[in-house]
């Protein structure tokens, strides 16, 4: 398993919340990891948790897991703006293409606009040649 920031994160907040049962305290705990990453990978963590818990919320039957903003292009900052032309995020077994443009507060910890695209089913041939585990 790749450990990427989006899933060190995720690591993060379930085992604090399972450790304390509260979310609002994995929550607390999660934000305090994530101010110890470099800003562009803290507005990368943001901005990819934005992405999942959107697509999860807008496309019934999808319940997204992982994303990976670089699987297709590298990622370009700007400022407090990351865009990620050719993300893309796994759910059910299954990854798609996946574009978002992500605005962030200064520090990166608060999402303050998010715009994607979200495309079709990536073809298992592609996965291992684009960082996409099973």
């Amino acid at each position: 398993m790749i450990l990427t920031p989006s899933r060190i994160a995720q690591i993060v907040f379930a085992a604090t919340l399972a450790a304390t049962g509260s979310a609002a305290q994995a929550s607390s705990h999660s934000d305090e990891q994530i101010l110890k990453l470099a800003p562009n990978a803290r507005m990368e963590q943001r901005c990819n948790a934005r992405a999942m818990g959107v697509i999860g919320r807008e496309h019934k039957g999808l319940r997204p897991d992982e994303l990976v903003a670089y699987a297709y292009a590298d990622t370009v900052i700007n400022g407090g703006t990351i865009r990620a032309p050719g993300a893309a995020v796994r759910s059910g077994g299954k990854w798609y293409h996946l574009s978002y443009a992500c605005q962030t507060a200064e520090s990166g910890t608060e999402v303050k606009a998010f715009d994607y695209a979200l495309g079709t089913v990536i073809p298992r041939a592609e996965w291992a040649e684009h960082f996409l585990v099973p």
